[in-house]
């Protein structure tokens, strides 16, 4: 839980950092990074889910 924590405040300010340089900017692209950041920790932490779901299966 404590890897999900660390990952979550790294993302959090990654993607208010994207949000801010994009409002200074006007790039696109960091919105673009914002977005596939939050893509793809959302994918990291659905797989550490799952892998906490099959040990508590496997366990039983």
């Amino acid at each position: 839980m404590l890897l999900l924590r660390i990952v979550g405040v790294l993302v959090a300010i990654t993607i208010g950092a994207a949000i801010v340089a994009y409002l200074f900017s006007g790039e696109r692209r960091y919105l673009r990074l914002a977005g596939r950041v939050a893509k793809y920790a959302l994918i990291f932490v659905l797989c550490v889910l799952a892998l906490m779901f099959l040990e508590r299966v496997l366990v039983l």
